[in-house]
């Protein structure tokens, strides 16, 4: 008898079809969820697969992609260099992820398209952080700018190469018109118009957009913390900050605790608190507007996945310290400067010496595509230690090339 002819409960079992997991779709998820067989579907037409469906395809591709592995070494706010500890944007990337299906979970909507959203949100960002994006969108201002959204549309629609019948990753609509949608305080880029940028944005790419947020601003206070930049006394007086921390002290009691547990336990409150807050309010804002279909969200002129008007004003002052004693810390601005440089300088090395590029970027040139173009996906696709061995080699004498 074989794994799959085994009996339980008298029962033949048999492995789980694609169609079975649509079919618990219509079962499970809210009537406002985006369903997999509804999908706007691909580019360049495919069998479907037997057992995924087309999320977790979608979400497959991403993460097998040279793309996403890249991530690992690409800067979050600390250089990779600065220690093995501190967040990358790989380590950010799957923590974005893992917020994302908890939230789309609580609300019953699709897990495989918000974790799919989720996984890509940041796979067009080049090394350096958002020092090295601001580069490169300086350095492309005459040549269609520089975003990371639009990079990673780039990415998945034409620059991986996995595939003998078409470029890219071939992902459904609706991943690739969430990448073209991402937004957070801090992403202000352009939108493509074969992408409906005029109906506002599925509700699990929604999700994804604040799951970054919750992410970004709790983990980058952890490994502030961490690395010294800034210090728990700083924090005092922030509402959001004090709350959790008396609460976690109100839990252990007289137990001891490490510094490392007490800033983890006020850490992961902080996040549980937004998450709750975040699930209930989208409940109230779903039943408030009686959203009771997909169209009915795209027609929504407001984002649905939102905060209490409570929790976004607690959380202003908290980003806003983030902003003075982190982000605008001397340490970080300083390596932001290097890092601009590095970018810079080898920006247009490689655009004045095209025969400097390796054989299958410069082979893009003279098949006629713009210079600068191919060098800002060459630089974007960098790692930020890859970046550096580069910069040595153009311009340390003594370095070997």
């Amino acid at each position: 008898m074989t794994r799959t002819d085994s009996l339980e409960g008298g029962q033949l079992l048999h492995p789980i079809s694609r169609q079975e997991l649509e079919a618990r779709e219509e079962q499970w998820l809210a009537p406002y969820a985006m369903r997999s067989h509804t999908t706007r579907g691909r580019l360049h037409p495919e069998p479907e697969d037997v057992f995924r469906t087309v999320y977790r395809r979608d979400r497959d591709r991403i993460i097998h992609s040279t793309a996403f592995r890249r991530l690992e070494y690409k800067t979050q706010v600390f250089v990779n260099h600065e220690g093995d500890y501190y967040r990358t944007r790989l380590t950010h990337t799957l923590e974005v992820a893992q917020i994302a299906v908890s939230i789309a979970r609580a609300l019953r909507l699709n897990e495989d398209l918000v974790e799919a959203v989720a996984l890509a949100h940041d796979i067009g960002h080049p090394p350096f952080g958002h020092a090295g994006e601001d580069a490169l969108r300086d350095l492309m201002a005459d040549h269609g700018g520089f975003d990371h959204n639009l990079q990673g549309l780039r990415i998945v629609d034409v620059l991986e190469e996995r595939y003998p019948g078409f470029p890219g990753l071939n992902l459904t609509w609706e991943v690739r018109e969430s990448i073209n949608k991402h937004r957070t305080p801090y992403d202000h880029g352009g939108l493509r118009v074969d992408l409906d940028p005029n109906v506002s944005p599925l509700l699990e790419s929604q999700i994804a957009d604040i799951a970054d947020e919750i992410a970004y601003d709790n983990h980058d206070l952890d490994d502030g913390l961490t690395s010294g930049l800034i210090r728990e006394e700083d924090l005092q007086g922030i509402e959001l900050w004090d709350v959790a921390r008396e609460a976690v002290e109100q839990r252990v009691g007289g137990s001891p605790m490490t510094a490392e547990i007490r800033k983890y336990q006020i850490v992961r409150l902080l996040i549980d608190r937004q998450i709750t807050d975040l699930i209930s309010t989208s409940v109230e804002r779903f039943n408030r507007d009686r959203i009771t279909s997909v169209p009915e969200v795209r027609a929504h002129r407001e984002r649905l996945i939102t905060f209490s008007d409570e929790m976004t004003a607690l959380r202003k002052p908290l980003k806003a310290f983030l902003w003075r004693h982190l982000y605008q810390h001397y340490r970080v601005i300083r390596m932001a400067d290097k890092a601009t440089r590095f970018i810079t300088e080898l920006f247009q090395a490689y655009l004045k010496g095209p025969a400097q590029l390796p054989n299958t970027t410069r082979v893009r040139i003279e098949r006629g595509e713009e210079p600068a173009r191919v060098v800002c996906d060459y630089l974007a696709g960098m790692t930020d230690r890859y970046c550096l061995e580069e910069y040595k080699k153009f311009f340390d004498p003594f370095e070997r090339v």
